[in-house]
């Protein structure tokens, strides 16, 4: 009976020290890591969350960029981190939700070995063009495709970035041949599509946007179900011609697989406080996104169903990389 009292004593023990270790969370710093270059709509969207997040916990919060090989590398960097919580990564839908359909191998498994935090925000993609092509909508752009098979080209900002996918889906949608310049983020394919580099690309809005409104690239379709109010001139890709096309992307926070409950919660509370700053709000739609609203469970299962639907994407696509 003694040793039974002593080992609840010795339960109850650890519990309280794990309570207590994770009373103080954050009492540090916090890295989160971006996989893809500064100056893209990841980076744009992670510097957001991550000055809210800074005001609200009176800690520094440091982005990092890690850009490379489609995304994997900083996702794999935080997947080998500490799950203590003071290493995250907020990423588009590629190390999340596609790479594991594109790439042969991984060096980690996307469903098993990280923990779903939140949604941070959702952003339309957009069909822009260098204003030097000779094409004003979709029907053009497809038409003069059609006339020189192979000779045009379009950017994204890596292999299996969802606007490579984008422009994978309107080559078999459109039935044209187009040929695909991956990048190492979405900030050096923008610049060679303002410099004429590149003929056209697929991106989200908080990269498009400035572009459009300063004159340095054209925005022909928007890709999503429906238009979108920064642009509501601009029209869907279906309403553009292009039957059962939609494309969106989206920004997801997670952290290594394993991490405390009690931290988890403190970073889903967190997030979510932010999200619902009016500032954060303003600040997220004058670059095109909408902040999310689906966390822990709720959003583990919002990347299964993503996983899904681009694993179709890929398959159709016939891309794969080695």
């Amino acid at each position: 009976m003694r040793h039974v009292v002593s080992a609840l004593v010795a339960l109850v023990m650890v519990s309280l020290v794990g309570q207590v270790a994770h009373a103080g969370f954050p009492e540090r710093g916090i890295k989160i890591v971006v996989p893809f270059p500064a100056g893209g709509s990841n980076d744009v969207v992670a510097r957001l969350l991550g000055t809210k997040l800074q005001e609200l916990w009176g800690q520094p919060v440091v982005i990092d960029n890690r850009a490379g090989g489609g995304g994997n590398i900083g996702a794999d960097a935080v997947v080998r981190s500490p799950a203590d919580g003071y290493t995250l990564l907020l990423t588009a839908p590629g190390p999340l939700a596609v790479n594991q359909s594109l790439y042969a191998q991984l060096p980690f498994n996307p469903a098993q070995d990280f923990t779903p935090v939140a949604l941070i925000a959702s952003v339309p993609i957009v069909l822009a063009v260098n204003p030097g092509v000779k094409a004003t909508t979709v029907a053009e752009l497809i038409a003069l495709a059609k006339a020189s098979p192979g000779k045009l080209n379009f950017g994204s900002s890596g292999l299996g970035s969802t606007n490579h996918l984008a422009g994978e889906l309107l080559k078999a949608r459109a039935g044209i041949d187009i040929v695909h310049v991956p990048y190492r983020g979405a900030a050096p394919a923008m610049n060679d599509l303002i410099a004429g580099q590149i003929p056209m690309m697929f991106d989200n809005m908080p990269a498009i946007r400035p572009q459009v409104q300063g004159g340095t690239i054209r925005a022909i379709a928007v890709a999503g179900a429906a238009r979108s109010p920064l642009f509501p001139e601009l029209p869907t890709m279906a309403e553009a011609g292009v039957a059962n096309f939609e494309a969106s992307s989206w920004f997801g926070l997670v952290a290594p697989a394993k991490m405390s409950p009690d931290v988890t919660k403190v970073l889903i509370d967190g997030v979510a406080k932010v999200l619902k700053d009016p500032d954060m709000v303003k600040r997220l739609a004058d670059v095109g996104a909408e902040p999310g609203t689906l966390s822990g469970d709720a959003f583990a299962a919002f990347l299964r169903t993503e996983s899904d639907k681009w694993g179709q994407v890929v398959k159709t696509a016939g891309a794969k990389v080695e």
